[in-house]
């Protein structure tokens, strides 16, 4: 197969839906917008199925809340903002106006291929943009149905159906062609297929590797915190790159914090032997299992030998040390959490740092605290691009009606996870910006000395 002509015809097909697209007002394309979240919503049950059952990977009842979820919240960010013509007015004399970039290729991961999608759909289309989706090839089938369902909705909205499209058969070649020959290339997945995005030679979004860390202050409210960090540590069975990774506890309060996850199910794995079963399992050599992801705690402690009750909702595990001591250390995409403790802020802060060093720097972590200036403490030191207080780390730090970051399927990670973008991917990032100046004949000239003059 001529993979580059197999290619441009996708391209061709979006050209020229693209084109029609772009001509529309910005009610218009908000419509376009809205009824490609709705898509989803309307059939995230079915495309929540069709996920767990062709990827293996995941809970039912958390995908559904995924899909539906995020095209509400997305949806919800999206409207009413202006990313057609004028867009603001600056004091400066500037004036913005938006334009769009033409043809965006989309590499989606196993790990979230409907939302990833719609997402990536969504923000597209409100620049005015078409969009080409290649999906992982473990999660192809529903990444086709998820496609098809947003075709559709736009057909009968009358609008061309060609502005989304997806490669059914996915190869890395294919992927890899899409990325090199689309006006702008986003990739959500592995690092190697964000190292292809940004070597393509066109602009690429992509993103670097979660591993969210949980800091926890003393005066940290216990009985809030632990069920907050179970549920983003077990949310969708801790496939999320935004799932809780780690806790980082006071020393005082770390018998009461383990016990709190106990009475909230989990399973404190003290004993060394099993400690080392454990780490063995999920991390043999210290290389991730990747047949542990997104399966259950119980059945994770039942592969490593480890007798749980069956209700077991996560396993924590005291690490031997942080960073490079101990795999444990890296992102799990499985509900495990680690351990550690800290006698001072400045030791914790300092564990959260020689973990993201070992793996996950760039990307995020939540403070549990109500100390303002150990927040900011934290966050003047720590290498990641966001930082949660108080919240759910899965469900907050990609967007969430509770914080003001913009709902996302895809987190850039900054230069330390080799990002072009620190925040969450948006509409914002799809659009071209024009800047009219106009110019002030009675504006202040200064002079040298008022320039450099002290």
């Amino acid at each position: 197969m001529d993979v580059e002509k197999f290619v441009m015809e996708y391209i061709d097909r979006a050209r020229k839906a693209q084109q029609i697209f772009e001509q529309c007002n910005q009610e218009q394309v908000d419509e376009a917008v809205r009824v490609v979240g709705k898509a989803v919503y309307d059939h995230g049950e079915e495309l929540a199925r069709m996920a767990v059952d062709e990827t293996g990977m995941g809970k039912y009842e958390d995908k559904v809340m995924k899909n539906k979820g995020k095209a509400m919240a997305v949806w919800n960010f999206l409207k009413g903002k202006k990313s057609v013509g004028v867009l603001r007015y600056l004091d400066n004399g500037i004036v913005e106006v938006g334009k769009p970039i033409g043809v965006i290729g989309a590499v989606t991961p196993v790990t979230n291929p409907v939302m990833t999608p719609n997402h990536n759909a969504m923000i597209a289309l409100k620049g005015r943009n078409a969009i080409i989706v290649c999906p992982h090839p473990s999660g192809k089938a529903c990444g086709v149905k998820t496609v098809e369902y947003m075709r559709q909705y736009l057909k009968d909205a009358g609008y061309p159906e060609d502005l989304i499209q997806i490669i059914p058969e996915p190869t890395l070649e294919i992927s890899n062609t899409v990325m090199k020959m689309t006006d702008v290339c986003i990739s959500t997945g592995g690092p190697g297929m964000v190292k292809v995005a940004y070597s393509s030679g066109k602009p690429a979004f992509g993103v670097g590797p979660g591993n969210n860390q949980c800091l926890i202050d003393e005066d940290a409210d216990i009985a809030d915190l632990v069920p907050k960090a179970i549920r983003g540590r077990i949310y969708d069975n801790g496939v999320l790159c935004t799932c809780e990774q780690s806790i980082i506890c006071p020393e005082s309060k770390f018998d009461e914090i383990i016990s709190e996850f106990v009475k909230q199910g989990a399973y404190y794995v003290s004993d060394p032997a099993e400690v080392d079963a454990l780490r063995n399992k999920v991390f043999p050599e210290g290389q991730l299992n990747k047949g542990c992801v997104g399966l259950s705690a119980p059945v994770i402690a039942d592969m490593a030998g480890i007798k749980v009750d069956p209700e077991t909702k996560v396993l924590i595990a005291k690490a031997a040390g942080p960073g490079k001591a101990d795999p444990l250390a890296k992102e799990k995409l499985f509900p495990v959490l680690t351990a550690y403790t800290y006698k001072t802020w400045e030791e914790g802060v300092d564990i959260v740092i020689q973990n993201l060093e070992y793996e996950g720097k760039g990307h995020s972590m939540v403070i549990h605290s109500f100390t303002k200036e150990n927040i900011e403490y934290a966050a003047e030191r720590v290498p990641v691009s966001r930082f949660l207080v108080n919240g759910i780390g899965s469900s907050g730090l990609g967007g969430a009606y509770t914080n003001g970051l913009a709902p996302t399927g895809t987190l850039g990670c900054g230069s330390w996870g080799n990002n072009s973008l620190s925040e969450n991917l948006s509409y914002e990032h799809l659009i071209n910006i024009s800047r009219i100046a106009y110019t002030d004949n009675n504006a202040h000239i200064p002079t040298p000395e008022e320039v450099w003059g002290e």
